[in-house]
C-alpha cells in the first residue's frame, strides 16, 4: 500500500510563485533579496494556514542562492527551525544565541526561523532581545506568529513586519481547481466555491477540506456531496426559503425551517445565511454590484432570475428583520419561536389581505360584505387611487335602510327618491380621553367654546360696552353659583383677586401657579357665563402670577388676632377675662 500525503504537504508551494493570495508580500521579498536590502529579522503574522513557515522557507532558501530558485538542498544545512511552543525557556534561547555566533560552512547567510513565537516566556523574550537587536552579519532570524498581540513591544520594534491576509474564495477555488485537474478529479464549480467558503481564509483548510470529501465522494465532486458530507446549508435551501416568503407561504416555510433543525443546523446559522442571501439578491440587481456576489456560474445566473421576482423596497425590509433577529438571537431565551416569527413578519411583508386594504375605511369591508354595500373609501391625503364612480340608481323595496357612508347619511325610503341630509362629522380623535380626567374635562369644554364661536359668523356676535362694576357684579354671581354646586375650590381661589378691566380683558394676578392652573382649567365656564351676561363675545382672561402677593396671606399670630378681633370684639374680652396669651 502506497503512503498517503496529504494535499497541503503535497502542494506545498516550493517557489514565491507557486503562493496562493499573497503577492504583494512576495514580490517585497523577491525585491529586497535582488536588491540587498532584506532585514536582519522579519516577523509573518497572520491567520493560520495563510502561508508564513511556507514563505519563510521559501525565503531561507532563496537568501543562499542569490535570489535563485533552486531544487538542489545544498544549503539547508544553513536553515534551522525552531519551534516556540516547545522550546519557550531562557536556556533554550541561550543555545540559539551560542550557535548564532558560529559562521554558517556552506553558504553567506545562517537562517533561524522561530515559529510561534508568541509561545516564548517573558524571560525568553527578554534573553532574544540583544542578539536580535545586533546579530552577527551572516545571521538572518525570520520569526512567524498568529498572534502578534502577545509579542512584546520592544521585539515588535526591532522587526521588519509583514502581515499575511486571508486568502479569498475565488484565489482558493483557483488553486482547488488546479489541484483537482492534477489528481485527475472531476469537480463542480460550486462544490469547490463551497469548499473555499468553508475554509474561511485559510488555504490548509481548504486542502484538508478537499481530502475529506474527495475520501467521501470519490473521482467525482459534486456539490450535493460536498454540502452533505460538511453539512453545510447550500444555496437551493435559501433559494427556496424565498420563493416561499415571496409567496407568502408560511406552512411550508415553517416545515422547512422545522426540516433544518431536524438535520442538526442551527437556527442561527439558518436566519444569518438568510440575510446573507438577501445581501447577495440585492447586489444582483444591479450590473455594477454584481461583482460583489462571490458564487459559481450557475449559481450567479439563479440569483439573477430571483433577484427579478424581489422587489428592493421588500429585499430591504427583508435584510433588516433578518438582521435584527441575529442580534437578538444570542440573548433570547426561545430562540426558536425568535426565528419563527422572523420568518413569518418575512413572509408578511408583500401580503396583500383584509388588514392592509381596509386601512383607508372607517368600517371594514368585511361589514359591507354581510350587508351587500359596497364601502366608500376616506378621502387621504396622497392617496393614489380614484374616487369610485357612482353607481346607477336602483329601486328599493326593502323598509327604511340608513347607509352610512364617510361624509354623509342618506336616508331611502320605499318609492321615494333619495333625500341628502345635512353633512355630520363622524371623524375619530387620533386619541380618546378617559370621561373621568382633567383632560378630557378641558377638551370637552374647548370644544363647546369652539362650537359656540363656530354657530354664528364673528361679526354678528355681540359686543356690546360694559362697565367694571357690571363686570364684578356678574363675576359675583358666578363664584356664587358655582358654590352651591359645590366647586368650592375654584370659588375661594376667583376671590382671591378683584378682577380688573382693560378694554375687553380681564386681568387677574395669583400668588401662585397652581391657583393660575386651576382658572385656566375652568375657564370655559367662566367665559361662557361672562360673555352671555354682558352680552360681549370679545371678553378674554389674561392671568399673571405675583409670588409678593402670597406674603399677604403669610399672617402672624398677632395679624391672626387683630383680624379676629375685627369680626368679633368681645374676643380680646374673653382675652383679657382669662389672662390668655396670644
Amino acid at each position: 500500500m502506497e503512503h498517503f500525503v496529504v494535499s497541503a504537504r503535497k502542494y506545498r508551494p516550493q517557489t514565491f510563485k507557486d503562493v496562493v493570495g499573497q503577492s504583494a508580500i512576495t514580490n517585497t521579498l523577491q525585491n529586497a533579496i535582488e536588491n540587498n536590502h532584506l532585514a536582519q529579522a522579519l516577523l509573518f503574522t497572520g491567520p493560520r494556514g495563510v502561508g508564513k513557515t511556507t514563505c519563510a522557507r521559501i525565503l531561507a532558501k532563496m537568501i543562499n542562492s542569490n535570489g535563485q530558485e533552486q531544487s538542489d538542498e545544498d544549503f539547508a544545512f544553513n536553515i534551522f527551525e525552531l519551534d516556540a511552543a516547545s522550546n519557550n525557556s531562557v536556556d533554550d534561547i541561550r543555545n540559539l544565541t551560542d550557535q548564532v555566533r558560529i559562521p554558517p560552512q556552506v553558504g553567506k547567510y545562517k537562517v533561524y526561523i522561530i515559529d510561534e513565537v508568541h509561545m516564548l516566556s517573558q524571560a525568553a523574550f527578554n534573553a532574544f532581545l540583544k542578539t536580535l537587536e545586533e546579530p552577527p552579519k551572516h545571521c538572518i532570524f525570520i520569526l512567524a506568529t498568529t498572534e502578534k498581540h502577545k509579542i512584546i513591544p520592544t521585539i515588535l520594534s526591532r522587526c521588519q513586519i509583514f502581515d499575511f491576509k486571508r486568502i479569498n474564495v475565488k484565489d482558493a477555488k483557483a488553486y482547488l481547481k488546479y489541484i483537482a485537474q492534477e489528481q485527475g478529479i472531476t469537480a463542480e464549480d460550486d462544490a469547490l466555491h463551497i469548499i473555499a467558503q468553508k475554509a474561511d481564509g485559510a488555504m490548509r483548510d481548504a486542502l484538508s477540506i478537499f481530502d475529506r470529501v474527495v475520501s467521501f465522494s470519490g473521482n467525482n465532486l459534486t456539490r450535493q456531496a460536498v454540502t452533505e458530507n460538511l453539512n453545510v446549508l447550500d444555496y437551493d435551501t435559501y433559494f427556496k426559503s424565498t420563493d416561499y416568503i415571496l409567496e407568502n407561504n408560511i406552512p411550508d416555510l415553517l416545515v422547512q425551517f422545522n426540516t433544518i433543525l431536524a438535520q442538526g443546523f442551527d437556527g442561527h446559522h439558518y436566519i444569518a445565511g438568510l440575510a446573507s442571501h438577501f445581501r447577495d439578491l440585492l447586489v444582483c440587481k444591479n450590473p455594477i454590484t454584481i461583482d460583489l456576489l462571490e458564487v459559481g456560474e450557475e449559481t450567479t445566473e439563479k440569483y439573477k432570475i430571483q433577484a427579478q421576482k424581489s422587489d428592493q423596497t421588500f429585499l430591504l425590509k427583508a435584510i433588516e428583520l433578518a438582521n435584527e433577529c441575529d442580534l437578538k438571537y444570542k440573548s433570547s431565551k426561545n430562540q426558536r419561536l425568535l426565528v419563527e416569527l422572523c420568518i413569518m413578519q418575512l413572509a408578511s411583508i408583500t401580503f396583500d389581505g383584509e388588514k392592509k386594504n381596509s386601512q383607508h375605511y372607517i368600517i371594514p369591508p368585511s361589514y359591507f360584505k354581510t350587508k351587500g354595500i359596497k364601502p366608500v373609501p376616506v378621502n387621504v391625503p396622497n392617496n393614489k387611487e380614484q374616487a369610485p364612480e357612482k353607481e346607477p340608481k336602483k329601486t328599493i323595496t326593502e323598509p327604511k335602510t340608513t347607509y352610512v357612508k364617510a361624509q354623509n347619511i342618506t336616508e331611502v325610503t320605499p318609492n321615494k327618491k333619495a333625500v341628502a341630509k345635512p353633512k355630520i362629522d363622524i371623524s375619530i380623535p387620533k386619541k380618546a380621553t378617559s370621561g373621568l380626567s382633567l383632560k378630557s374635562i378641558q377638551t370637552k369644554k374647548a370644544h363647546e367654546i369652539k362650537q359656540m364661536d363656530v354657530v354664528v359668523n364673528e361679526e354678528e356676535l355681540p359686543k356690546e360696552p360694559f362697565s367694571e362694576t357690571e363686570l364684578i357684579t356678574s363675576w359675583n354671581y358666578f363664584v356664587s353659583s358655582i358654590e352651591k354646586k359645590g366647586q368650592f375650590n375654584l370659588a375661594s381661589v376667583l376671590s382671591i383677586d378683584k378682577p380688573k378691566l382693560d378694554g375687553t380683558t380681564i386681568h387677574l394676578e395669583f400668588p401662585n401657579h397652581t391657583n393660575k392652573v386651576e382658572v385656566e382649567r375652568q375657564q370655559y365656564d367662566l367665559l361662557n357665563h361672562l360673555r352671555k351676561d354682558l352680552k360681549n363675545y370679545d371678553i378674554s382672561l389674561a392671568i399673571t402670577v405675583n409670588e409678593e402677593i402670597e406674603k399677604k396671606y403669610a399672617y402672624t399670630a398677632q395679624e391672626k388676632y387683630e383680624k379676629l378681633k375685627e369680626k368679633n370684639p368681645n374676643i380680646d374680652l374673653l382675652r383679657k377675662t382669662f389672662g390668655l396669651d396670644i
